[in-house]
């Protein structure tokens, strides 16, 4: 590459980032550091691992759009090919997330709340990001219009045209396996009863746990509620939590909604147990996506 290939392909690449991470400053110098230590990527290969990633492990995708300060919710969605009228190309072996490689485009489910899906299409540039367990990855992309996959409605956007590494963003919440024999116990308030519910991510200072529809109203930010965390049906930890938000996100098998809160942790050892359940869940998350790489042939990002 020329010297004045790579000077217009910098401009670019400081165009795009000033445009999408606007909370950020980025010159020649720093652009070339960060490049070197991949903390930024543009070509498509190297954005496909975190698309598949955040597409295989389920990730919950936070969506920020230009000039709105409300975040909206969505997760990636596969988009598998038609079936098809000839034998030849019913022959033709499609693996999940396949789609992501044509660097064409990406699916999302509709987002939530839902005015995002309206607010979207008046939006001149996306930001997407997810979390792993070192970093928080932000993707800059486009929207291109509403489709359809298999009669379910969902959102179509441009291939990420670049993308960035931030580390320190938020302290890191472990999800829970679904097979993960762990479940939770909250303690019924208000005439309310107790119920028992499956965990859904958990970190060092509280986690999200899952609640019916007709329940989210059951909970009051800033509230405390007792719970239990069982563990193989044995009880791994009795505590109280505060109520941070009850939110809503659109799942393969519809809205799925979510209560989240921060442990009140008391003492030492309160602290030092939730830590360890953090730890334990982790490492069967980290199986999880051993798993999930043995059986697809991709590298997910831990």
């Amino acid at each position: 590459m020329t010297t004045d290939q790579q000077a217009s392909l910098s401009q670019r690449l400081l165009d795009r980032l000033n445009l999408f991470f606007s909370d950020s400053t980025y010159s020649l110098y720093n652009l070339e550091e960060a490049l070197d230590n991949g903390e930024i990527f543009y070509k498509p290969g190297d954005i496909l691992p975190f698309l598949q990633t955040a597409l295989m492990d389920e990730k919950f995708i936070e969506v920020e759009m230009g000039g709105i300060t409300q975040l909206y919710f969505s997760r990636l969605f596969d988009q598998p090919p038609e079936s098809q009228a000839t034998d030849d190309d019913s022959n033709i072996e499609y693996a999940a997330g396949d789609y992501l490689k044509k660097y064409s485009h990406l699916i999302t489910l509709p987002l939530e709340p839902g005015m995002g899906n309206y607010n979207i299409r008046y939006s001149n540039k996306l930001v997407l990001r997810f979390f792993t367990s070192a970093y928080a990855v932000e993707l800059g992309t486009y929207y291109q219009e509403q489709d359809h996959v298999e009669a379910l409605p969902v959102l179509r956007l441009d291939y990420p045209v670049i993308g960035r590494i931030v580390r320190g963003s938020r302290e890191y919440r472990a999800k829970v396996p679904i097979d993960m024999n762990m479940e939770l116990v909250v303690i019924g308030k208000r005439k309310k009863q107790t119920f028992t519910t499956r965990l859904v991510n958990i970190s060092v200072s509280g986690f999200a746990f899952a609640i019916e529809k007709k329940q989210q109203h059951d909970f009051i930010e800033g509230e405390s509620r007792s719970m239990e965390i069982f563990i193989d049906d044995n009880s791994a930890l009795k505590l109280k939590a505060n109520v941070r938000h009850v939110s809503k996100i659109r799942g393969k098998k519809g809205t799925e909604f979510l209560c989240g809160v921060q442990a009140d942790l008391v003492t030492r050892a309160v602290a030092a147990r939730l830590e360890e359940i953090v730890a334990l869940v982790q490492r069967a998350h980290l199986r999880e996506l051993a798993e999930i790489s043995q059986e697809s042939g991709i590298t997910m990002l831990k």
